[in-house]
């Protein structure tokens, strides 16, 4: 075999898959490099909170066997992944950072994780996410605190921030996270990988731990799965195997991967200050670099704002906050929650306003208008780039300071509108001002993933990858 296993854990997920199958790397060697980057940096970070290295090296071996007996072999055959602890692995709990909920153990994989394993993946390890899914800064009842592997003083982000410290240091090649308030793209931004937010529908979502028949309409008409990474490439990948319909998940339609051609050169729509409440002079000078990469490429950018910003971000508030939302999470997660996500809760339903009834009613139709007025922006724009976040990463553990959940749903206002309004978008690293990672998102219409990866992918060709690093 022969390939230098201290270099494995520097490579991609597809790059990895092309070397075992041509049998220039095995899967036991490359299982083996990510378990000892693993154990040589996660202590200091602690993003990998659940080892399952003994058995993926056990399907390593099994896999290593399949390629010595020249079996037909799937696309990612041999390669290692992570899993947030909100998506179900068998094996292992899906404590969701609870300490509640640390024997919730699931009776089968989650959709996605059953298709990367039929795709040949091996899962190596589970990644940390704040209790419940819930704050900007991830840290768990169970296993503490993720830092972020650029600035310990900084949060590494949302609630998929374990996957993205894990993918940002080199401990793992390709992961699986969800976003519901930005926790996939909030926390690409952070760590510098690449993450993608499906189109709602497009990629299933299913646990057999817990009453599903209890996620309220607002949580299932926002919340999706989605790969991340450190090169499009392997979002990509991943993402077209793990999308498509099942029983499992109602929401999930039968769409192509590739849709109809666009007019070209492709239009793009900057926006560097959503809905005009202010950014970070960093923060925009890193869109301004990911659209003259966009010029280079051919696309044709012109700085124009997206209808509805602030009515779809606060329709997802009330969405997310509705009588019967709160009446479930007063009966299900607070009395089980932590004081941090209590306190969390308390000011996001104050930010939201305690809506009522009638209230909630008109944020779903607000959804349905700006959805409309989207849908008609892209006819003429089919992407649009702009922030994830308006501002750098917040001091670690800030995000419960007095006023600061108000302040950071401003600073999402794009993202969050994008989940709202349930569509695709892609965030990705741009460059590093001050030692801190600068993102853009590539947002594109319903179903077209195809066209905010391509973009993201020219935007990657030009300016790079930043990542894997060494914990700073």
């Amino acid at each position: 075999m022969g390939a230098p296993t201290d270099e494995l854990w520097r490579l991609g997920a597809t790059r990895l898959a092309e070397l075992i199958r041509s049998r220039q790397a095995s899967s036991v060697e490359v299982i083996e490099a990510h378990l000892q980057r693993i154990q040589a940096v996660n202590p200091s970070i602690n993003a990998v909170v659940v080892d399952m290295g003994e058995q993926a090296l056990k399907d390593a071996e099994a896999a290593d066997r399949a390629v010595a007996a020249g079996a037909e072999l799937p696309r990612l055959h041999g390669v290692p992944f992570t899993v947030k602890e909100i998506i179900d692995v068998v094996g292992t709990p899906t404590t969701q950072g609870l300490k509640a909920l640390a024997t919730a153990y699931p009776a089968r994989d989650a959709p996605v994780v059953e298709r990367l394993r039929a795709a040949g993946a091996i899962p190596i390890g589970r990644t940390n996410m704040p209790s419940g899914a819930i704050r900007w800064h991830c840290e768990s009842e169970l296993w503490g605190a993720t830092i972020n592997p650029w600035d310990r003083s900084r949060t590494p982000g949302a609630s998929s921030a374990g996957e993205a410290a894990a993918i940002s240091t080199g401990m793992s090649p390709l992961g699986l996270g969800s976003d519901g308030l930005g926790s996939l793209r909030h926390p690409a931004q952070c760590c510098a990988v690449v993450a993608l937010k499906p189109t709602l529908g497009r990629v299933p979502m299913a646990s057999s731990v817990g009453p599903e028949e209890m996620t309220t309409i607002g949580i299932q008409l926002t919340s999706v799965i989605g790969p991340l990474a450190r090169r499009v490439v392997d979002v990509r990948a991943a993402f077209e195997l793990i999308a498509g319909p099942t029983w499992r998940d109602p929401w999930t339609v039968p769409v192509p991967l590739q849709g109809p051609g666009v007019a070209t050169p492709v239009r793009v729509a900057m926006v560097l200050d959503p809905a005009g409440r202010g950014t970070a002079e960093q923060v925009q000078a890193g869109v301004r670099r990911g659209a003259e990469a966009l010029v280079d490429a051919g696309y044709v950018v012109e700085e124009v704002e997206p209808p509805g910003i602030d009515e779809a971000a606060h329709a997802l508030l009330v969405m997310l906050s509705t009588p019967g939302t709160r009446a479930g999470y007063e009966q299900l997660l607070e009395p089980i929650a932590p004081s941090a996500t209590r306190r969390f809760m308390a000011e996001f339903f104050e930010a939201a306003g305690n809506p009522d009834a009638a209230a909630a009613e008109l944020a779903f139709m607000t959804r349905h208008a700006v959805l409309r007025q989207w849908e008609e922006l892209q006819q003429t724009y089919p992407l649009v780039i702009g922030p994830v976040a308006t501002d750098v990463p917040a001091v670690a553990g800030t995000d419960l300071n007095e006023g600061q959940v108000a302040q950071t749903i401003r600073t999402m206002r794009l993202t969050t509108a994008v989940n709202a309004l349930g569509l695709p978008a892609v965030a990705l690293p741009v460059g590093i001002a001050d030692g801190l990672p600068q993102a853009l998102q590539v947002i594109g219409p319903r179903y077209r993933e195809d066209l905010s990866l391509d973009a993201a992918a020219a935007i990657e060709d030009r300016l790079g990858i930043f990542t894997p690093i060494d914990p700073r």
